[in-house]
């Protein structure tokens, strides 16, 4: 790994992080715009600009990269909670083909891993888990 990725991944964990102090002091759209502002160049960061173009304007993305855009947009003017629900659902559909690929990552480690495997859980994973995203 080198420089750029690392320091991609940290910005990425600091986005995540001030996303989260953001919402935890009562949506602060301060803290909430800084958040996104370092996800996503961490993200940008991580992968590189040219695939983090791709990504963002590949056909089938582009309902999830407008809702992110527009739930941004409205964090900055000013109305926070209606922003970040919008945003939320930009994430999701943007970021759904890697649910699978997470889910079986987090049934790898060690003790989330041996609470993932239990029968009731594990076939609510293998009911929604559809075809892994190579990362």
């Amino acid at each position: 790994m080198n420089d750029r990725k690392k320091i991609g991944l940290g910005l990425t964990g600091f986005g995540i992080f001030f996303s989260f102090l953001g919402i935890i002091f009562f949506f602060d759209k301060g803290l909430l715009a800084m958040g996104n502002i370092l996800f996503v160049s961490g993200v940008s960061l991580t992968i590189g600009l040219k695939s983090t173009m791709q990504f963002f304007m590949k056909r089938s993305n582009f309902k999830g990269t407008i809702s992110f855009g527009v739930g941004f947009f409205i964090l900055i003017m000013g109305w926070p909670i209606f922003g970040m629900i919008i945003e939320a659902y930009g994430f999701i559909v943007l970021f759904s083909g890697f649910w699978p690929t997470l889910a079986v990552f987090l049934q790898k480690v060690p003790v989330l891993g041996w609470l993932l495997q239990q029968p009731y859980v594990r076939s609510l994973f293998d009911r929604y888990r559809g075809k892994r995203v190579p990362v």
